[in-house]
């Protein structure tokens, strides 16, 4: 992996080739498409739908909501996060989720960071694990629930 991986605003410009990006047929049970998550944007004002970008490749997507400012405390939360099946293992991955946390740490006063995932799924909770996030256990839908602290 050489180029800068960095998150960009989902714009008119970039908004279909989101959409198009596709995860390994395993995968696609795991994570809900882009196109329903961009949907969900659209009618959450919460929701912050990023694009992930290595040089000027469109090789991921990952969308959160970082809780409102008067929340005590303050949590993010990580629920969308896909990389396409073409840019998997290049590193693309773990430079974006590691954006994503600095770009949450910037918004100031978030206390954690939440992420799920399918618990069935060992290769998400190394991952998650090897970045930080620790196992807090299973949420009402049977996700996985694990934390940042900031």
């Amino acid at each position: 992996m050489g180029e800068r991986v960095e998150l960009r605003d989902i714009t008119d410009a970039n908004r279909d080739a989101v959409r198009a990006l596709k995860l390994d047929p395993e995968q696609e049970e795991l994570v809900a498409s882009n196109e329903e998550s961009l949907d969900e944007a659209e009618h959450d004002p919460g929701a912050r739908p990023r694009a992930i970008y290595a040089g000027d490749r469109l090789v991921g997507f990952i969308m959160y909501d970082a809780g409102e400012p008067d929340d005590d405390p303050r949590e993010a939360q990580i629920y969308r996060f896909m990389i396409d099946q073409s840019a998997q293992g290049s590193g693309y991955g773990r430079a974006a989720l590691l954006a994503t946390i600095e770009e949450i740490r910037g918004i100031g006063g978030i206390a954690k960071i939440e992420i799920g995932y399918m618990p069935e799924n060992p290769v998400t909770k190394v991952f998650y694990e090897s970045v930080g996030f620790v196992e807090v256990g299973l949420d009402e839908d049977g996700e996985m629930v694990a934390e940042l602290s900031l």
